[in-house]
């Protein structure tokens, strides 16, 4: 089946798209302990931000794109496994995860996903990934840990498994995800899936439990605000708005652009800036070895930035079978490759389309429909 042509990706864009959606991420890590701490479940608070970023995607596409809402039935199950998958058991066990566990810990847990898809990507898909992106999770991962450190803490049994379930739904978010954004737009995979999420966890959230009058609470913000409240109504619109639907957009923007493990590790920068907004927010003192676990993330974050690959179409794969008409060759455009028939080449020619190169590789193709490999 041919794919729908799509836009070239831009790496430019989606390193940019992932590092914002991850600042976004890191800043949301301290406010969900605060509405939580202030007696909202993480549920009834993964309930709020998924059917709040739905509607804000909702009315996005009222407003771009109102086709958007009637999809083929097979794009609407992938989207409903990556609504499940990807974003609802995401949700839900990285909020979890946070009220048993420290954030380092659990940010280190769940970013293990980020080796996790670098593993599918090679095994399963049988993509090839560039060494350079190897030594990228490894500092990662290694980063992680001296900012966790784990050998330190108490760690609840309950509270690593959510952590490890967080770990697993964000393997198939970015898996899943990139192969969706290839096939339509990331608006429309965002409201989808956030919508999917929303409806997976209504029967049991208890939202029904929650007494209004608890969302004119006082939420104490403390840090270097001192005694300063809002009401907790307005911590939750902060929340679905810059903590759920933006960043949310956002990583899908960067899975437009960008490969599904490069990122990954783009996205673990959320530790960095949530470690930024611990220290200015609340005034949290930053001790020697995270920092340097900070810095040795960073350092992987970069390294991932310069293994951008190029695009290649496969000489032996080019060549026409003697005596043949018309052949079809893939022609890159961005994650989908389209095919255009074109005549065969003199004898003694390789045929390879406009703008690719012998020796570099090609991005993976995917199908429209089901968002898998043509």
């Amino acid at each position: 089946m041919t794919a729908a042509p799509v836009a070239a990706r831009r790496p430019a864009i989606g390193y940019a798209a992932s590092l914002t959606g991850a600042l976004l991420f890191g800043a949301n890590g301290s406010l969900t302990k605060l509405i939580i701490d202030s007696g909202i479940t993480a549920l009834q608070l993964t309930q709020f931000r998924t059917l709040g970023a739905a509607l804000l995607a909702g009315f996005a596409l009222l407003v771009v794109d109102r086709r958007a809402f009637r999809l083929p039935l097979r794009r609407l199950l992938w989207m409903v496994v990556l609504g499940v998958a990807g974003f609802a058991v995401l949700q839900a066990s990285y909020a979890w995860a946070l009220s048993l566990l420290p954030v380092g810990v659990t940010l280190l847990i769940e970013y293990l996903a980020v080796l996790l898809v670098a593993l599918v990507a090679l095994v399963v898909f049988r993509e090839r990934v560039r060494a350079r992106l190897w030594v990228a999770i490894a500092c990662v991962l290694a980063g992680l840990l001296l900012v966790a450190q784990p050998w330190s803490a108490t760690l609840d049994p309950v509270g690593v498994l959510a952590a490890a379930g967080a770990m697993l739904a964000l393997t198939a978010y970015f898996v899943i995800g990139e192969r969706q954004v290839g096939a339509t737009s990331p608006l429309v995979v965002a409201f989808w899936t956030a919508l999917v999420a929303g409806l997976f966890w209504a029967p049991f959230s208890g939202w029904w439990e929650l007494d209004p009058a608890a969302l004119g609470a006082p939420l104490a913000i403390g840090g270097q605000w001192g005694a300063t409240t809002l009401p907790v109504w307005l911590g939750l619109v902060v929340t679905i708005a810059l903590g759920s639907f933006a960043p949310f957009l956002l990583s899908f923007v960067a899975l437009r652009h960008l490969s599904a493990t490069a990122a990954g590790v783009v996205a673990s920068s959320e530790v960095i800036f949530g470690f930024a907004v611990a220290w200015l927010w609340l005034g949290e003192a930053l001790a020697a070895l995270p920092l340097a676990g900070a810095a040795i993330v960073l350092a992987g974050i970069v390294i991932a930035q310069t293994a951008r690959g190029g695009r290649v179409v496969d000489a032996d794969l080019a060549l026409p079978p003697t005596g043949e008409l018309p052949v079809p060759v893939a022609t890159v455009t961005g994650p989908i490759s389209t095919v255009t028939a074109i005549p065969p080449p003199p004898p003694g020619e390789i045929p390879i389309a406009d703008g690719a190169e012998v020796g570099t590789e090609v991005g993976p193709a995917v199908d429209a429909d089901v968002g898998g490999r043509t």
